[in-house]
């Protein structure tokens, strides 16, 4: 049940895949490296980027915690 409701509150809190991809650009973390950092593929970041498709399950659940600390420290900058 934990991991329903972090799911749910991941994708609430899940910004708009173009504001996901402008975050990771200003903080200079590429593609590769966050994909590497999530435990998936480039590719896989370029589409949820993309809007072509979302992340699931646990890697919601991190994606939204990345980009949650992502956009904290850039409005700490």
């Amino acid at each position: 049940m934990q991991t329903l409701l972090e799911e749910v509150e991941a994708l609430r809190q899940l910004p708009s895949p173009a504001l996901a991809k402008a975050m990771r650009e200003e903080a200079r973390i590429t593609r590769r490296r966050l994909a590497k950092e999530l435990g998936t593929h480039e590719i896989t970041i370029w589409r949820w980027e993309s809007g072509l498709s979302r992340p699931r399950g646990q890697r919601l659940v991190d994606y939204a915690k990345v980009l949650a600390a992502l956009k904290h420290q850039l409005g700490a900058a």
